[in-house]
This record gives structure tokens, sequence and C-alpha cells, in this order.
């Protein structure tokens, strides 16, 4: 059975100390929020964290942002105010997970090896 391939739509946003990586439901949601601001955050974000790759782009491991980074980088420590700020400034990022075939039974070894 195959899993990991489900596609994972971000909004980067390059800071100047820090990247940031917001993810998102959906992209069209994104969208129309971007112009009617009447559209709940909620609704946008999938999750309600920002999260921090110091300094490796889109690729970098992800690590939950601190406030003092989030003060830092932004001026305050409102999640709400920052969340809006990635969404409006960051740009969006669509990719999908390569495959991932796991064992299902490890009390067998490892698959394809024959004893």
């Amino acid at each position: 059975m195959t899993r990991g391939n489900a596609t994972n739509s971000k909004v980067f946003y390059k800071g100047n100390s820090e990247d940031f990586i917001v993810f998102v439901d959906d992209p069209q949601i994104l969208e129309s929020w971007r112009k009617d601001r009447s559209i709940a955050l909620a609704h946008v974000v999938n999750g309600w964290k920002i999260f921090v790759t110091h300094k490796h782009g889109t690729q970098g491991i992800l690590d939950g942002a601190s406030k003092g980074l989030l003060e830092t980088e932004f001026g305050t420590s409102d999640e709400d105010e920052i969340m809006k700020q990635i969404l409006e400034k960051g740009e969006y990022q669509a990719s999908t997970a390569r495959e991932h075939n796991g064992d299902r039974d490890t009390r067998k070894g490892p698959t394809g090896v024959t004893r």
C-alpha cells in the first residue's frame, strides 16, 4: 500500500532573518481570502501553526516559530496578524510528497531480502 503521496499546499514567506511557512487547505480559498477578508482565516489555513525553516527555503526542516523569533521578524507576536502578513505577502507553493512503500510486518525483516 502506498502512502505519503498527498499534496501539500503552503505559503512561503522569505523574511529578513528567517523563512516562514504556513500550510493552507485550498489555493482557491486562499485567493478568495486575499480579495475578500470576510472569509475566516480558519477556513484558509491548515492548522494554526507558523513554521520556520532556518533559512533553508521551502525544503528546510520545519520547526514551530518561537514568539521571540516572530517578534524580531514581524515586530509583534500576535499570530493572527503574522498569519495575515504571511498569507498576503507570501508565495503559494504546492508539492507532492513522494510515494512511500513501508513494510507491513517488520517481524519478517526487510522486504525483498531472501533468506
